[in-house]
């Protein structure tokens, strides 16, 4: 499945509800399964960011799918981007033979 790193920052309304970070993170981790995917790992971040989360899923219209209904929540925004493992950047290498 293709993996996808996130670079979070609370919004105002976010950050005002703090206390509920790792219920909201939970929250995520049930939609992302829901839509077939899998939170590989999520961490709170001290600097640029709030939080880094590393998932997987089918596809990036899910990917899509998933950040668009976190974001219309109003507590988030993000910056996400598609990731290769070494395997995978092996592959995309041989291509270019």
């Amino acid at each position: 499945m293709p993996t996808y790193v996130s670079l979070v920052n609370w919004t105002d309304q976010g950050i005002k509800n703090y206390r509920d970070s790792v219920r909201r993170a939970g929250d995520y981790r049930g939609l992302v399964e829901k839509h077939g995917g899998q939170v590989r790992q999520l961490v709170w971040t001290l600097g640029e960011y709030d939080v880094v989360a590393i998932t997987e899923f089918p596809d990036d219209e899910t990917a899509t799918a998933v950040a668009l209904q976190t974001g219309a929540l109003g507590n988030i925004r993000t910056k996400t981007m598609k990731a290769f493992d070494a395997e995978q950047m092996s592959a995309i290498i041989q291509r270019t033979s």
